[in-house]
């Protein structure tokens, strides 16, 4: 095949296949049920490879021979700002709804079907609350289906905040079919406590652990992000509403902001809606960097940025191109409305990451475990050039 090539279920907008490129592992196919975020996707990377469609439609004798698969299926019923109802009972007998965090059993199913022809090597990611779903009992019920297919499983976690000016750590699950290579459960137990408690409780599971390096010290402030908009740009919230959203501040929350706006330098910070005693207010980060992009259905999902210094105050929402930058995909092409790039964004998975994994473990094990031809070539590859971090 000449090449690492990957399959990507859940694509969304498209971060994961800039990831995977980044570190030269190039998509075969893609699959994701949004028509606006295949939109976005299309437009930046065409549409070949792009299936739209219920993964539960997906067959396995319809993908192309791949040597990677990733899943980033859908957080919803992991995440601790969602539902909580889990992965699901994948021996239910009424058809999930498309979107739940059950479709973590149609991706299981789908490389079934492959057979001999499944993927070496798996990259699953998603929120952190996967680990305490149920007690931890979705993370062992899919560490067991993995295992039945025939693959060992590493966990670790990763915060984009070691790229990104952006606290959104994510869990990856990386699935070997050959992990000969990879060190045994003890490292997976020494990293977290969460993995460690993993590691205890399925005694008999498969389960392997890859030497990673220290990830880089990120950025700690927005300064790199943020548009610089006049004081007079349209986007700039009226007097009224900044006098609104300081009503709401806390003593201390009014405190630091009034510390930022009397520094003779402009500053950044990001602010979010908490809901306090049944009451909706704004909060600003004592950090210089953003909270987790979240998909954009109102209320705290949105961010707000606070521009402060000079005596001066502003606020407004962040816009479209800054979330871009927050996820690594500086000059993504954008399209559809504004609320679609807030949601795809949200919804997505920070690039320089995803580059980051495959650059330091999927490459080299799937490059192990490869066919002649495509070990040759990624042999005879330049190095990769170092990853960038954002300023």
């Amino acid at each position: 095949m000449g090449e690492l090539r990957a399959a990507e279920f859940f694509a969304g907008i498209g971060l994961m296949r800039r990831g995977l490129a980044d570190a030269g592992v190039a998509t075969a196919w893609a699959n994701d049920i949004e028509a606006a975020k295949r939109e976005m996707y299309v437009a930046n990377f065409g549409d070949s490879e792009f299936v739209l469609g219920d993964v539960r439609d997906v067959r396995g004798d319809s993908l192309p021979d791949v040597h990677v698969a990733t899943a980033s299926f859908p957080c919803t019923d992991l995440s601790l700002a969602g539902n909580r109802r889990g992965l699901g009972n994948r021996h239910a007998s009424r058809r999930p709804a498309a979107g739940e965090s059950s479709m973590f059993w149609e991706f299981a199913r789908v490389l079934s079907e492959m057979g001999s022809r499944r993927p070496g090597v798996l990259l699953v990611e998603n929120v952190l609350g996967f680990a305490s779903s149920h007690g931890g009992a979705d993370l062992r019920s899919a560490v067991a289906k993995l295992n039945q297919l025939g693959y060992s499983c590493d966990i670790f976690a990763v915060d984009a905040r070691h790229f990104v000016p952006q606290s959104r750590p994510r869990m990856f699950i990386v699935g070997l079919a050959d992990a000969s290579a990879a060190g045994s459960r003890d490292v997976l137990a020494s990293r977290s406590p969460w993995a460690a408690r993993i590691a205890a409780m399925m005694p008999r599971a498969r389960l392997h652990g890859y030497p990673l390096p220290v990830p880089p010290t990120g950025p700690g402030s927005l300064a790199g992000v943020v548009d610089r908009l006049p004081a007079n740009a349209s986007e700039w919230w009226s007097r009224e509403r900044v006098k609104r959203f300081r009503s709401s501040l806390s003593p201390l929350q009014a405190e630091r902001l009034a510390a930022l706006q009397t520094s003779p330098t402009p500053s950044w910070r990001t602010a979010y809606r908490r809901t306090r005693g049944g009451v909706a207010v704004w909060e600003v980060r004592r950090d210089g960097i953003a909270g987790c992009l979240r998909t954009a259905r109102g209320g705290s999902s949105k961010q707000a940025l606070v521009e402060a210094g000079g005596g001066e105050a502003r606020v407004r929402w962040l816009s479209p191109r800054e979330c871009a930058r927050l996820m690594g995909a500086d000059d993504y092409t954008l399209a559809g409305t504004r609320n679609q790039a807030l949601f795809g964004f949200g919804d997505a998975v920070c690039v320089p990451v995803v580059a980051w994994v495959c650059e330091h473990y999927i490459v080299p094990v799937a490059t192990a475990s490869a066919d002649p031809a495509t070990r040759s070539t990624i042999t005879r590859t330049e190095a990769r050039k170092p990853l960038a971090v954002a300023a």
